[in-house]
């Protein structure tokens, strides 16, 4: 009798012990240190550029509860787009916007989405972008470090400059800032321009020191960056789309669960067309803005642009994958 009532306690005692050894390790599990990511953005929190990841973090928040800690860096505190893309690739930074011509350091194939004039309009990109094309780009970019959840359009680019430019004559002699793209450099230096690249986080100071004359960029990024400032002529020419990603780096995304990655994946798939529907609405409004603060407009003739650029389709093509790939893209529905 007493030795069964013994082996009951011992029973009994071991129950207990398991059970609290469960407990335990489920308190440790909802207690574990959520993951950190380190988001890069160069413009303000007011931008889309930042919005777009402030909604990123909530929408994660809400899937994945506490099981991450989504840090978004705005104002260019983390170094330009460069000196990101630098961070993603050493894990000092997990997420971030690129333009795809900034990216071409490391792909250089993603230079074909900067030819001038090949897109014909946003839905033009949207159909190349998420279709066959996009996903084949995407695996260079992911052999490259960079996981790309999905492409977004920044807008189209135009000329601004200290002095008024009108015709592509009227580049000639000039100094141009320009991305650090060697297809952005080769496409300039054929109208006679004198480019040279810096960092958007330079470009002011070139610009406002003589440095270079006239750069290109988009409605919303002239305003953002006050560049009306230092160069308040705006020449309409919408010559090439500026295109770009949101992607994390390769180092992050393999250490998420399946179920994590799945997540992350369908918040990209949501959060990408309000950034562009955002990147939309705001360039005519940044524009106005601009103007309202000195900015001179320029609406120029397109056409010379359009032929003094035509050429470089052929002289760039075995650069961006060749003649073919560019019809390809044209050709998109």
């Amino acid at each position: 009798m007493k030795k069964n009532l013994t082996n009951a306690l011992k029973a009994m005692l071991l129950a207990a012990l398991v059970f609290i050894s469960g407990s335990v390790a489920n308190v440790a599990d909802s207690l574990a240190a959520p993951i950190e990511m380190t988001v890069s953005v160069i413009y303000g929190p007011e931008k889309p550029q930042a919005k777009v990841w402030l909604r990123f973090k909530q929408l994660i928040d809400q899937r994945l509860p506490g099981e991450f800690d989504i840090n978004v860096v705005t104002n260019g505190a983390l170094g330009g787009e460069k000196e990101t893309t630098e961070g993603i690739r050493l894990g000092s930074i997990q997420g971030a916007l690129s333009t795809l011509a900034n990216l071409t350091t490391w792909v250089p194939e993603g230079a074909l989405f900067d030819m001038p004039f090949m897109f014909r309009n946003g839905d033009h990109i949207d159909s190349v972008m998420t279709g066959p094309i996009g996903d084949e780009y995407k695996a260079l970019y992911e052999a490259q470090g960079f996981k790309v959840l999905g492409f977004i359009t920044f807008g189209a680019r135009h000329v601004i400059s200290r002095e008024p430019i009108n015709t592509p004559e009227d580049v000639v002699g000039k100094n141009m800032r320009v991305l650090q793209s060697e297809l952005h450099i080769n496409l300039w230096r054929s109208l006679g321009a004198n480019p040279t690249p810096i960092p958007i986080t330079e470009a002011y100071g070139a610009l406002e020191t003589g440095v270079v004359d006239y750069m290109d960029m988009t409605m919303s990024g002239y305003q953002a960056l006050k560049l009306y400032e230092v160069t308040p002529n705006f020449t309409e020419t919408g010559h090439i789309w500026a295109l770009g990603a949101l992607y994390v780096s390769t180092g992050f995304w393999d250490n998420l669960s399946d179920e994590q990655k799945a997540v992350f994946q369908a918040t990209a798939d949501q959060v990408i067309p309000f950034f562009n529907e955002m990147a939309a609405y705001e360039q005519n409004l940044s524009l106005e803005a601009a103007v309202a603060l000195g900015a001179n407009v320029i609406r120029p003739d397109k056409a010379p642009w359009q032929a003094a650029m035509a050429g470089f389709w052929e002289s760039a093509a075995g650069s961006v994958g060749g003649i073919d790939q560019i019809m390809r893209i044209v050709n998109t529905q």
